[in-house]
């Protein structure tokens, strides 16, 4: 109460106006005319102080520091000098800022020269134990305001935390979600966002005991669900950029952690505060209520909190992508997103988490070692698929030759998958729309694919439920009339005599010319040559198909048969499971194998990475 009360005396001395529904303060607009440059690192005592500040003499507990000076940030008594009290927020610690002379204390100095040399080590940089040149310019460059080195987390803090501590807490939130119900006036607007602070306080206590999971070598917390919402605060809009824009980059920098999680971010423009998961919002100097300052232009651009929110220093020159200058705002929230759900900074080339901002193309990507970081947080994606297939097609290289090339596609709930093999994950934008990459098929996609390849017969089609279509490839649109008078959607039955629709999924076997078609347990053999059903079809699955492994088969009802040409074998699908069926190589190095066995079981995630749901909010990130 005594906060709330200081927090409304503050407000109304500054003369700045409280806005319903916003958790963050009012910017202080003093330094928006004029633009504040980060003070430079230029000696032993700055580059202390920057050591300092970024855990490399002590590691800092940034998860905790949000709160031990709330008092201090919010309280207006005893106010000390304005040098001072900048001194203090900039170092975030109390300790020798640029005062002391390292070389009066042996011990400090050697401390000072061995976080020096652990600041080169992660920096690239020859590793001297010296202020030297490139490192003074390496410590200047712009950066992240989270800390490289912290603290681990006490998961034993959440059985420390005292009932008082709690019923305080839940007291705050209680109230919190009354006001954000009522037509409140300014006093009672920012008593309810003083107030939210004590939810957040809640979160956090409770969150090390119901949220943390520890990752080795991270160290961590990470959210217990995997649908996040967000939301760009108003108050904490960007002055250089248009909303839209604004929220055009967030949803793309969520969506893009979405790419390769199995979490997924929903952009909620209406729900109370303090259901908002993760909050944004840009700022200069003291801002948003936040315990720590930002620099000016230069340096430190923006910082987040885990489980939290995110700041930007909307004094640093942020540009759309593809701009061409400034600072990639698109690149800094995809960083500070990988903050907030529990990654720490990454020093290796490549790292989307590296602390400093490298400059680069608008076509980045989150590379192999951030993917492994988060999905050690959060678990790799998994799911069914409706169909998956080798997409052949024929194209002409600059100098006129033909050649024949191929794409592997996943489809699930009208969506689809381009995976690169080479690369082994998906192609960054996935999933598209199936409509989008073939034009005129079901909407809601398909349940089977058969591209029949011979040298005399090139034909594709797509299946679902009792009828199929015909695919013109050189049009890229089905057929409405194929070159035989066969006008398209047809009967399964009618046009596959003997196979009853509908079918569960089905593949083309070029070693023989038949087609599979799977329905329930059984399996149909259609013989392409005859256009007709195989004799003696169907059988069991289990029957064409058995286990290698007594016990180890997927029984029926598949969701998808799919011929590899990348790894030339046949993999049958159903759940996250797969079973790839035994190949002539396979027989050779072991002949006691059965033909046409199913090897023992997989998880599709261990095979196929990366292939992961994003939000429907996120699927457009127009409009």
């Amino acid at each position: 109460m005594l906060t709330s009360i200081r927090l409304i005396a503050l407000i109304l001395l500054t003369d700045i106006s409280a806005v319903a529904e916003k958790i963050f303060h009012n910017r202080d607009h003093s330094d928006v005319e004029i633009q504040q440059q980060a003070d430079p690192i230029i000696d032993e005592g700055t580059a202390q102080q920057f050591l300092s500040k970024y855990g490399f003499i002590k590691p800092v507990n940034w998860e905790e520091i949000q709160f031990e000076n709330e008092e201090a940030v919010l309280s207006d008594d005893s106010p000390a000098p304005k040098d001072i009290v900048s001194g203090i927020q900039e170092g975030g610690s109390l300790s020798r800022m640029g005062i002391k002379d390292q070389s009066d204390d042996p011990a400090e100095s050697l401390q000072f020269t061995s976080a020096l040399e652990e600041f080169q080590r992660v920096s690239g940089l020859p590793v001297t134990g010296a202020f030297d040149d490139a490192t003074k310019a390496a410590m200047n460059e712009p950066r992240c305001g989270v800390p490289d080195k912290e603290e681990p987390a006490d998961s034993s803090d959440a059985q420390n935390a005292t009932d008082t501590e709690l019923r305080n807490a839940t007291a705050g939130n209680i109230t919190a979600s009354t006001a954000a119900n009522e037509t409140v006036n300014g006093t009672e607007d920012w008593r309810a966002s003083t107030e939210v602070h004590g939810k957040l306080h809640l979160k956090t206590l409770l969150s090390k005991g119901r949220r943390k999971r520890e990752a080795e070598g991270l160290g961590h917390m990470a959210f217990s669900k995997k649908v996040l919402k967000w939301r760009l605060i108003g108050e904490g809009y960007s002055s250089q950029l248009s909303i839209d824009d604004q929220r055009y980059i967030f949803r793309l920098a969520f969506r893009m952690w979405s790419e390769v999680s199995p979490l997924e971010f929903e952009e909620d423009s209406h729900s109370p505060l303090e259901e908002i998961d993760i909050r944004l919002g840009f700022g200069t100097g003291r801002h948003l209520g936040c315990t720590q300052r930002f620099d000016g232009a230069g340096r430190e651009f923006a910082h987040a909190w885990f489980l939290g929110d995110i700041h930007f220093d909307d004094d640093e020159h942020f540009t759309a992508p593809n701009a061409g200058s400034g600072i990639s705002l698109l690149k800094v929230a995809v960083h500070e997103i990988g903050h907030v759900l529990g990654l720490p900074h990454i020093h290796r080339t490549g790292s989307i988490m590296q602390p400093n901002y490298l400059p680069q193309d608008a076509g980045f990507e989150i590379d192999w070692l951030d993917r492994k970081a988060i999905q050690h947080l959060y678990g790799a994606c998994n799911g069914r698929f409706s169909t998956v297939f080798d997409w052949i097609r024929k194209e002409r290289t600059p100098y006129g030759e033909e050649v024949i090339r191929f794409n592997t596609y996943f489809m699930r709930d009208g969506w689809y998958w381009m995976y690169e093999n080479r690369s082994n994950r998906t192609r960054y934008g996935d999933p598209v729309a199936v409509q989008a990459g073939w034009h005129g098929i079901p909407a809601d996609g398909v349940d089977a694919y058969v591209h029949v390849w011979t040298w005399s017969t090139d034909a594709v089609y797509f299946f679902k439920g009792t009828q199929y279509w015909r695919y013109d490839s050189e049009n890229d649109r089905v057929y409405k009339e194929d070159p035989k008078g066969h006008r398209y959607p047809r009967l399964i039955s009618e046009g596959f005599p003997g196979v009853p629709g509908p079918i569960d999924t089905a593949f083309y076997n070029r070693r023989d010319n038949h087609i599979y078609f799977f329905k329930g347990p059984d399996v149909y053999s259609f013989d392409v040559s005859a256009n007709a059903k195989a004799r003696g079809f169907p059988k069991r699955i289990d029957e064409i198909f058995p286990a290698a492994v007594p016990g180890d088969h997927p029984g029926g009802y598949l969701d998808a048969a799919y011929f590899s040409y990348t790894h030339n074998a046949v993999f049958l699908l159903k759940g996250t499971r797969f079973w790839r069926v035994v190949s002539g190589k396979d027989r050779l190095r072991q002949p006691s194998l059965p033909r046409n066995s199913l090897l023992p079981h997989r998880e599709v995630e261990d095979q196929w990475f990366d292939i992961c749901n994003v939000h429907a909010t996120a699927l457009k990130l127009s409009g």
